[in-house]
């Protein structure tokens, strides 16, 4: 599954856009351009597995660092202070990771 069968390719290219200077990244903001605010909690899960690489069930921090790119191709990685910071606001239970319910919960915040 691609992550254009969720979303729509134009927001996806305006979001990532939008955050394309270093140290620019805000979740909330982004989450809202990419038109994922508004998807059901069918399609947040969906978005979810897709950013999950590895499959693991969670998205870790090494796996944060590229979630641009989850969405195209052309997104640029994260800093590690960005990185950092989304996995403190979406690791509700401390484990060091963002498991599906935490990205569902993540998306209704913002």
């Amino acid at each position: 599954m691609a992550m254009t069968d969720v979303l729509s390719a134009e927001d996806i290219k305006k979001a990532v856009g939008a955050f394309s200077a270093a140290e620019s990244f805000n979740y909330k903001k982004f989450f809202e351009m990419v038109g994922l605010k508004k998807k059901s909690p069918e399609d947040v899960k969906k978005v979810f597995h897709i950013l999950d690489k590895d499959q693991s069930g969670f998205i870790e921090e090494e796996e944060l660092k590229f979630v641009l790119k989850g969405f195209t191709p052309d997104g640029r990685d994260l800093s590690d202070k960005e990185t950092k910071d989304l996995l403190a606001a979406g690791d509700k239970d401390g484990d060091g990771k963002i498991g599906a319910e935490e990205f569902a919960t993540l998306v209704a915040e913002s």
